[in-house]
């Protein structure tokens, strides 16, 4: 009769390991990793190296171990198991360092401040040199403010500057010298002088140099080699410069005048 040993498996090797665990509560819950991350503050690639049992990104066993208790609660597992499971796996739980004694900081004792007898010294010569400086201020200020007025006195007058003549203010420059142009050109110059109004002008080729309202104190000043027509929608409130010279009749207030000229004195095409 020959005797065997039987070999089988503990429940212990059965069990999944702690990664493995971890992962299969969060699918069965229905979460995922970013929703564990989120819920726990554990960052997601540790999250994914937990379940792959790598605990390299924990940064040491005693976080590894709050790692694994945070992630059993979010998917409902029991922490004491797993973190019991972990310390089983690497080694056991490092035994806790016993606590430093304390000593009582010995007190020491302020040796009695002596007098400063310098810092005494300086501040009575101080007060000494005061005083003296004082009364020889308050004894010689009369005599000094006599001797002062009599140099006053003894000083000649000086002579008051006599007042600078107002120069001469400058002539404005006319409308005329500015509306000057070249003679080789048309120049017209429009300003609105009692009201605003509706003005276009044109090329000798037709054309449009400017359309719009001209308003009042508003000026407008066009050029060509040969010709500008003008339309005037209020002509009476224009004042009118045509190569320097001022066209004194240029139309009455509501009025639209349509005006060309020329190079040379002003005249109406």
């Amino acid at each position: 009769m020959s005797i065997g040993n039987s070999s089988g498996n503990s429940p212990e090797d059965d069990r999944p390991s702690v990664g493995r665990a971890l992962q299969q509560a969060r699918i069965d819950a229905g979460l995922t990793v970013d929703e564990v991350s989120s819920a726990t503050r554990v960052r997601v690639p540790i999250v994914h190296g937990i379940e792959q049992d790598d605990f390299s990104r924990c940064g040491g066993d005693v976080y590894a171990r709050g790692h694994i208790r945070a992630l059993a609660r979010a998917v409902h597992l029991d922490p004491a198991a797993l973190i019991a499971q972990y310390d089983a796996e690497h080694g056991g739980r490092p035994a806790p360092t016993p606590a430093a004694p304390l000593f009582e900081a010995e007190r020491i004792r302020p040796e009695p401040r002596r007098p400063n007898w310098t810092a005494a010294m300086v501040a009575a010569i101080v007060a000494v040199v005061g005083f003296v400086g004082f009364t020889l201020f308050s004894g010689g200020g009369a005599q000094d403010q006599t001797v002062a007025e009599e140099s006053a006195e003894a000083r000649p007058t000086k002579a008051e500057p006599r007042p600078s003549r107002p120069a001469d203010p400058k002539p404005e420059p006319s409308d005329s010298a500015i509306a000057a142009a070249p003679a080789d050109k048309v120049t017209v110059r429009l300003t609105a002088a009692g009201g605003q109004s509706w003005i276009s002008a044109q090329d000798h080729n037709g054309r449009l140099i400017h359309e719009g309202v001209l308003r009042e104190g508003d000026s407008e000043t066009f050029t060509d080699s040969e010709r500008i027509d003008l339309v005037l929608g209020n002509a009476g409130v224009v004042q009118l410069f045509v190569n320097g010279k001022e066209v004194t009749e240029v139309g009455e207030e509501g009025q639209v005048q349509r005006l060309s000229y020329t190079r040379g004195d002003p005249e109406v095409g």
